[in-house]
């Protein structure tokens, strides 16, 4: 059980985490870098996932044209990728994750949410269907060093007012487990995308889950430890 002890804050990833998003982002990146006349391989949405979305247009535009992104390069493919995912299916929520935040509040744990998104989409939508508010919720707009830097996660224990040893982060991609474990943050990955386990317990997950439902099962067996 690598839970900490004293767990009092739970900050989760939003994407793949929360909502079963990751489809939809695949779909819609592939679709606006299509429209740059780039092929981007949808494998890439998920290695990148957590990233803040102009870093991502930076990345793609140098790796594969071999061009420097303008910040106008930048804002035109980002504006294309929040129109299609404006446009996407309703993101569903995870297995079992309604019950598992209703346990943790049960049992008097904070819930944060730290996400590299800024998609409106999916961030207006989590105090609705989970109860968490602005405050409680770190996303793209709130950090100058997104993921994979520490600084998100940082400032969610910061702002959570417990320290990094009393915290626990569920993640599931390989940048946002880098972010949590450079923060000092025990980190829980739920393999819920495509991506193969080893890609997730390279980047430091304490464990790798196979999915929100075992999250669920191995956080309810901890507080049945006591």
């Amino acid at each position: 059980m690598v839970i900490p002890n004293d767990l009092k804050c739970v900050i989760f990833d939003m994407d793949g985490v929360l909502y079963d998003s990751m489809k939809n982002h695949e779909i819609t990146w592939k679709q606006a870098f299509e429209a740059e006349g780039i092929e981007f391989p949808g494998y890439e949405a998920y290695m990148h996932e957590g990233r803040p979305g102009h870093e991502t247009i930076a990345y793609v535009f140098k790796n594969y044209i071999n061009k420097e992104a303008s910040q106008q390069d930048m804002d035109r493919v980002y504006a294309e990728k929040v129109r299609l995912m404006a446009k996407a299916p309703l993101a569903e929520k995870m297995p079992m994750i309604d019950e598992l935040i209703e346990m943790l509040r049960k049992n008097g744990i904070a819930v944060w949410v730290v996400t590299g998104s800024g998609q409106p989409t999916l961030l207006s939508r989590l105090s609705r269907d989970f109860g968490i508010e602005d405050e409680h919720i770190i996303s793209a707009k709130d950090v100058s060093k997104g993921k994979p830097h520490p600084e998100p996660y940082l400032k969610a224990v910061e702002g959570s007012g417990f320290s990094a040893a009393q915290c626990m982060v569920v993640e599931n991609a390989p940048l946002g487990v880098c972010s949590a474990k450079a923060a000092g943050i025990i980190t829980i990955a739920v393999n819920t995308g495509v991506l193969e386990d080893e890609v997730l317990s390279r980047e430091g997950a304490d464990i790798v889950l196979c999915d929100t439902t075992s999250l669920y099962s191995y956080v309810l067996a901890y507080f049945e430890a006591g």
